[in-house]
């Protein structure tokens, strides 16, 4: 009776033994992160040695081009992304429809008439709207901010009204710490038609929303709002911006010639292009990842955010190579009219309104494809915010192999940013930034800038944070 007792008591601590380790296998512990390290090491050591990302690239950029919404060319990349992920094997590969809006920019000009004669390069804001057919010429008037120019226009308004508003907001330089300083500068490109407008201004100029220039200007979103009257607005260089300002210093009275063509034709159909690596447990449960896949109509998109919509088609290709199959859903979703509307964001929110309960991360890609830093992460809950950033930490060492990697509060992006009310954790890739901004919404955002083993580096990173994040048993922030 003993001996049987024993070997019952011996068996049954066999299996609770046995047991115990198949759930450490496949059920790493809630702090036990580093039981990915062999799937990040297998991950990391794959894109090291070439990904399909920039091939995909080159025909988004070359092949395809400048993908503003409305646009034909973002029609053909919803297309033609579609057909990729379904060669990459994934699952429910689908456009999901988006009424996004149509501007058009046409032809568009300005040219300094006095003191001498000279065309300045610019670029019409993305909104704007043209002016008549013989354009406007006018005096110009050049403010460092708006309290400038509501202090003149309110103690002399007749030299804003009737002229043109010039804001000679200067952005800061990239800091590794602070970051681009672009949320400052990019107010006056919003906003900055609106103020002129109020005190009588016949248009709006401003300076671009960068750092460092070889006279080339900046395009971007404008918006309106409700104001009725709509004044043209569009963006000069930092060289001609700060040509203007010395002349006024010196009383020189600067008069140009504006002529823009810009319309808005309404509301036309696009689509979010959506396809999934289903989870192998979980499959309800998704981490989204994401980039937006149109552009402006200027340069090529390749940083913004072409970059940054291959890199997540690629991470969904990586994992399926290396049977690496989350527990979670991944969903790859390339939004549509990020940079004039949001729309593809806000519709996607509003489609899926009824699972974004069941979100559990939704990470977006779209800083450009630099050298990795790491991610940031924000949640609405304060207390759950705390518990997510340093779970992040431990999850940016598995990324060290890539280099120095931090783990910080405050993370998410533009297009995700409408899952936020649902409580869905947000994160954002964090990458060098100290050139994005030389090329942001210029002609010269093209494929050149971007290096193929960076962007190889940018897979590894979403590809690891994505599978971990979908894998590990808790939920971000729990």
């Amino acid at each position: 009776m003993v001996r049987c007792a024993l070997k019952s008591f011996a068996f049954a601590a066999c299996v609770l033994w046995a047991s115990v380790v198949v759930a450490r296998t496949d059920e790493p512990a809630q702090h036990d992160i580093a039981a990915y390290r062999d799937a990040a090491t297998r991950i990391i050591a794959h894109c090291e040695k070439g990904t399909d990302g920039y091939r995909k690239l080159a025909h988004l950029c070359d092949d395809i081009g400048p993908r503003l919404s409305g646009s034909e060319n973002l029609e053909k990349a919803v297309a033609w992304t579609q057909e990729e992920l379904r060669r990459d094997g994934l699952e429910n590969v689908r456009a999901e429809k988006v009424m996004v809006p149509r501007w058009v920019r046409g032809r568009e000009s300005i040219e300094m008439l006095a003191p001498r004669r000279v065309s300045l390069p610019m670029l019409g804001l993305g909104g704007s709207v043209g002016t008549p057919p013989e354009g406007i010429e006018a005096e110009v008037i050049c403010v460092p901010n708006e309290r400038e120019l509501k202090r003149i226009a309110e103690a002399t308004p007749e030299k804003v009204a009737g002229k043109i508003v010039l804001f000679n907001f200067p952005m800061p330089p990239y800091d590794p710490v602070r970051g681009s300083g672009y949320g400052g500068a990019v107010r006056f490109r919003s906003v900055g038609a609106r103020w002129a407008a109020g005190y009588g201004a016949v248009a709006s100029l401003i300076r671009s929303c960068t750092a460092r220039s070889l006279r080339s200007p900046h395009t971007g979103a404008m918006d309106y709002g409700d104001v009725r009257k709509r004044i043209p607005a569009a963006a000069l260089s930092i060289e001609d911006v700060e040509m203007i300002a010395r002349l006024q210093e010196r009383g020189v009275p600067v008069r140009v010639k504006i002529s823009m063509e810009a319309r808005d034709e309404g509301l036309v159909p696009s689509a979010n292009v959506v396809a999934e690596l289903r989870g192998r447990e979980k499959p309800d449960e998704i981490v989204v990842i994401g980039g937006h896949l149109d552009s402006w109509d200027v340069g090529q998109g390749a940083l913004d955010d072409g970059g940054g919509s291959v890199t997540c088609m690629e991470v969904l290709n990586v994992l399926k190579k290396l049977d690496l199959t989350p527990r979670r859903t991944i969903r790859v979703v390339l939004f549509t009219n990020e940079e004039n509307g949001l729309a593809g964001g806000k519709q996607y929110a509003e489609d899926h309104k009824d699972e974004l309960a069941r979100h559990v991360a939704a990470i977006e890609h779209d800083s450009g494809v630099f050298q990795p830093q790491g991610f940031g992460v924000s949640l609405a809950d304060e207390e759950k915010q705390k518990k997510a950033v340093e779970r992040l930490g431990q999850i940016v060492k598995l990324l060290e192999p890539l280099g120095p990697m931090k783990a910080t509060p405050g993370g998410g992006g533009a297009d995700i940013s409408a899952m936020r009310p649902a409580g869905v954790p947000l994160l954002g890739a964090d990458v060098d930034g100290a050139t994005y901004f030389d090329y942001h919404h210029t002609h010269a955002d093209t494929i050149d800038k971007v290096d193929p083993k960076l962007l190889d580096k940018n897979v590894a990173a979403m590809a690891v944070v994505a599978y971990v994040l979908a894998d590990m048993p808790e939920r971000l922030g729990d």
